[in-house]
């Protein structure tokens, strides 16, 4: 058959091991199959590859070679244009999707205080519940029939992505679209999810649409369009998109960038690192301008909240060595509590797949029982809490009327407020900023911090996998200053640190426990508190954080891609990989196209085959000899077969005038989802008993390997060139010139382990000692 005939694991086989178990086990597809299927959104769905790597045939040539400098410079420009495009609609969304959600929640906030106001307590508990859940039915039953890939924080998937994985629906209009509306409303809805996931998902689907190329269905085929019609021009864009997306979230602009390509990009280059900086810098400014519009007071309930808007902290900070342990503390305290939080999410995950499996009707049952849950708490839960009187130096109003504020009245009488109010009855964004305030020592309880901190840790994690979009950065953060401040309270006065650092110096562990990133978390921290005196601090948490959560688990967007079952490409070898050449791996039958093929075995070949590269040979009488002379896409075959260049006769002659009736456009890379089908191709008996010279469309440099060559080597060679197909030929002549064909899905560990069922045992003592199991802990 064509490209790798794939072998996937035995669903029993190493089932111990969570981390390279997928939800889906019992779905993967069956061997000689090419598609195989992954979790998309919430949705089961087959999975492709993309093709990143250069198609050089003889069309692409004569194309490179017949432009000119103008053309060059249309190329060079389209790409600046597109990333400032990128950078103001990801800004412009990013501005909205705040002011929505700070707006919706406000009101809810407002019309709920002043009912307790009145100590209309049943009506006000009435009021906000019902609210939150429309809001949450609102965004559930549009993720689940208009855009089922929008669900969750799409950071898996755009990291997929850019790793070479093309899942279906992702970069979809549908999606945005859905992406945006539903975050406001999951958010709105007081589910502790965040919108720092989807605005990276948001900039990502933004910079696709752009760079698609043009589309026909509503007339932009423009020739400007027409030079991204690859997969490569857009990957690039998808990494600037995702990159603001970060910016936008935080108003982090280098930190985007930092994010990008710590944690998102599997390939980098320095002109990747200049756009994406400038995308990030456009995002910026808009930002900085709606920042001054919102200072002058219109933007309603907006005026000063919103996280990504302002400052959380800013002021001189001074720390001796004496503080030096408890932030150590909080560093070894993030990373035990963020690789639990990784471990505990992905249990649940593995929980919401079964109900969500079952039907759009369960999915949307357990998004609303969420709601229920979540309303019946944050509204609950202040009541155990004693009424505290009102500072006398107290910087702003005591107690707060109405949303936002450090003393929120709730129950309490005039003159007190609940201090466990003002964090749990309030927005994330609003309770980051009461945990990281200074000069508020004095302001909250131990227990109310405390229940908070466990509200917190639980609701994001069960709220987290439900059908609407959902971010975990935000509940990650909240969670963290939580426990941060209570180590704050512990520490007390033996510490020259405030409580409100303590906070994000929690958050900052918890972030690095949880998301294992180091250099872009610790600017995107400085980026937030604007305060450059803390970078000592930060990197000294992020780096205790990281080293000891990376003894228990993976980062978190890992452990969900590896469960959703995306083949992900490592930037590491396993070290069985080198006990194993690509002979090892590489399964039959190869099926091979000739130079010069009849229409009716191409025909019967894409029938019954879903494989999307094809290898060519030559024979006599055309070779002295079988000679590999290149490798051709399924796509490509079907461009022509609708075109019709077929030839009466197998003679060479023919190349040269089919070539002619093509240019390089009708080969480039379509939109999302709109793939020609070989079943839609009508052709007559005449027509099947003709014949196609596929010299002028083959690739006749593709890369190749010996089948001696180490497995572990051939993968490096894979991921960092971003191929799709890697031909393997023999050491020694033969019959025939190549072995087979080497996909993503052929070193994916599932694939070589059922090949090679002695390897598991090594296999599972090395990763028990790399992570020991973290009931031993807990």
């Amino acid at each position: 058959m064509s490209s790798v005939i794939i072998s996937t694991a035995d669903p029993n086989a190493d089932r111990e091991d969570s981390i390279t178990v997928p939800l889906l086990s019992g779905l993967r597809s069956v061997p000689n199959s090419s598609s195989q299927v992954a979790i998309v959104g919430v949705n089961v769905c087959p999975i492709e590859s993309l093709d990143y790597e250069i198609f050089e045939n003889e069309l692409f040539k004569q194309d490179w070679r017949s432009r000119g400098k103008l053309q060059i410079f249309q190329y060079t420009f389209m790409k600046w244009l597109l990333c400032f495009l990128i950078g103001l609609i990801v800004s412009l969304v990013g501005f909205c999707n705040n002011l929505a959600v700070e707006n919706l929640a406000g009101m809810k906030f407002v019309v709920t205080s002043n009912m307790m106001l009145e100590s209309r307590y049943g009506m006000a508990f009435l009021v906000f519940s019902v609210s939150n859940f429309v809001l949450t039915l609102f965004a559930s039953i549009i993720t689940a029939f208009i855009a089922p890939a929008a669900a969750g924080s799409g950071i898996p998937e755009v990291k997929a992505y850019l790793n070479g994985v093309d899942a279906p629906g992702i970069f979809t209009l549908r999606t945005l679209v859905v992406k945006i509306v539903g975050s406001i409303s999951a958010v709105s809805s007081s589910l502790l999810v965040g919108k720092a996931g989807p605005m990276v998902h948001t900039g990502a689907c933004i910079a696709s649409l752009l760079g698609q190329g043009g589309s026909k269905k509503y007339g932009l085929t423009w020739g400007w369009l027409r030079f991204f019609k690859n997969d490569r021009d857009r990957r690039d864009l998808v990494t600037c998109g995702s990159a603001a997306g970060i910016a936008a979230a935080f108003r982090a602009p280098v930190g985007g960038v930092l994010f990008a390509l710590e944690e998102m990009a599997s390939w980098w280059r320095s002109a990747l690192l200049w756009r994406s900086f400038f995308t990030t810098a456009v995002v910026a400014l808009v930002l900085r301008a709606f920042i001054d519009l919102c200072l002058s007071g219109k933007c309603g309930l907006f005026g000063t909240g919103g996280l990504i808007m302002f400052d959380v902290y800013s002021e001189s900070v001074s720390y001796h060595l004496v503080d030096v342990p408890p932030v150590l503390a909080l560093g070894v305290i993030g990373g035990i509590l963020g690789s639990l939080y990784n471990f505990l999410l992905e249990k649940v995950l593995r929980i919401y797949s079964l109900i969500n499996e079952r039907s759009i009707g369960y999915k949307i049952c357990l998004a609303c029982s969420i709601s229920i849950f979540t309303s019946c708490l944050l509204f609950g839960l202040p009541w155990l809490a004693s009424c505290r009187p009102c500072p006398a130096d107290a910087s702003e109003a005591c107690p707060t009327i109405g949303r936002s504020g450090n003393y929120k009245k709730f129950q309490c009488p005039a003159g007190y407020y609940n201090d466990l109010a003002s964090l749990i009855f309030n927005t994330n964004d609003d309770a980051i900023r009461n945990l990281f305030s200074k000069g508020t020592d004095d302001e909250f309880q131990h227990s109310s911090v405390l229940i908070f901190f466990f509200t917190c840790f639980f609701l994001s994690i069960f709220s987290y996998g439900v059908v609407a979009p959902a971010g975990l950065f935000v509940p990650v953060i909240v969670t963290g200053a939580s426990y941060g401040r209570f180590v704050g309270m512990l520490v007390g006065p033996h510490s020259n640190l405030n409580h409100g650092l303590y906070a994000v110096l929690g958050a900052t562990s918890l972030l690095g426990g949880s998301m294992r990133m180091t250099v872009s978390l610790c600017v995107i921290i400085l980026e937030l508190t604007n305060n450059l005196l803390l970078l000592p601090l930060i990197m000294l948490v992020l780096l205790v954080s990281k080293t000891v959560a990376d003894a228990f688990n993976g980062n978190i967007y890992d452990l969900i891609m590896k469960a959703k079952g995306f083949p992900y490409l490592e930037t590491h070898a396993e070290p069985y990989m080198r006990q194993l050449s690509v002979g090892d791996v590489v399964t039959g039958p190869l099926q091979l196209f000739h130079g010069i093929e009849k229409v009716g075995n191409i025909v019967h070949v894409l029938m019954t085959t879903r494989h999307n590269g094809f290898p060519i040979i030559d024979e006599p009488p055309h070779s002295e000899c079988p000679v590999l002379f290149g490798i051709i896409l399924r796509a490509h075959l079907v461009t022509l077969l609708k075109k019709k260049a077929f030839l009466s006769t197998p003679d060479l002659t023919g190349g040269s005038n089919a070539s002619k009736q093509f240019l390089a456009g009708d080969f480039a890379k379509r939109g999302s989802g709109n793939d020609e089908k070989i079943e839609d191709i009508d052709l007559s008996e005449e027509e099947m008993e003709m014949f196609i010279d596929l010299h002028p469309f083959t690739n006749a440099s593709p890369y190749t390997v010996v089948e001696t060559m180490s497995l572990a080597k051939a993968l490096l060679l894979f991921r960092e060139v971003g191929l799709r197909h890697l031909l393997v030929i023999p050491k020694i002549s033969s019959r025939s010139p190549v072995v087979g064909i080497l996909t993503r899905h052929d070193f994916m560990p599932e694939h070589i382990l059922s090949l090679h069922p002695m390897l598991v045992r090594s296999r599972w003592k090395r990763l028990r000692f790399r992570f020991p199991p973290l009931s031993k802990l807990f």
